[in-house]
């Protein structure tokens, strides 16, 4: 089984990957991102230091099997043609690779919380994706936390946890949940 990761060596790729291959330790997962460095080592990973918004490069390492592609690209962009280029761009190559490989399923992370910019756009951005004969599968976290997370946001936990009890929207997350709904999600296909 082949998975390829655009993206995958960050905080919510590198559970992913944890998680994945906890449930299937044959598989090989294939991480393509800017840096191609990637703090979870394993035997069955392979990292590739390519430009994510850039298909060509993709392509050019790809296995000549894929079963899933999971876009983990995404940041909050203030300005439409960044939030383009480092949002839109990375999911417009998933998709036209799932298309051409014919994968069983594309997985792409949206969000609940964020600036309005970053939650709207990720909303069109599974809209678009949504288009494709490929099966599609999202997982919209709010606050997520947990494991190698030590930023800004994570000393806020506390106070999400408590704002959760009387809104959905504020209900932090664990990374690992995260990982395994979107493990969950894809097994099925």
């Amino acid at each position: 089984m082949n998975i390829v990761l655009l993206g995958g060596n960050g905080y919510l790729g590198r559970n992913f990957s944890k998680v994945w291959l906890s449930q299937f330790p044959s598989a090989h997962l294939f991480v393509y991102s800017r840096s191609g460095k990637n703090s979870f080592k394993h035997p069955n990973i392979t990292n590739f230091a390519v430009d994510v918004s850039k298909a060509s490069q993709i392509m050019e390492n790809l296995p000549a099997q894929i079963d899933y592609i999971v876009d983990f690209v995404g940041r909050p962009e203030k300005d439409a043609e960044l939030f383009n280029e480092i949002n839109d761009q990375p999911a417009e190559v998933m998709k036209e690779i799932a298309e051409k490989y014919q994968v069983k399923a594309m997985g792409f992370i949206g969000g609940k919380v964020g600036p309005k910019s970053f939650v709207e756009g990720k909303k069109r951005i599974i809209s678009h994706l949504s288009t494709s004969t490929i099966p599609l599968v999202t997982v919209e976290p709010t606050i997520v936390y947990g494991e190698d997370r030590h930023d800004a946001m994570s000393k806020l936990i506390p106070l999400f946890k408590f704002m959760g009890i009387f809104s959905s929207k504020f209900k932090p997350i664990t990374v690992t949940e995260v990982a395994t709904e979107l493990t969950m999600g894809l097994k099925q296909f």
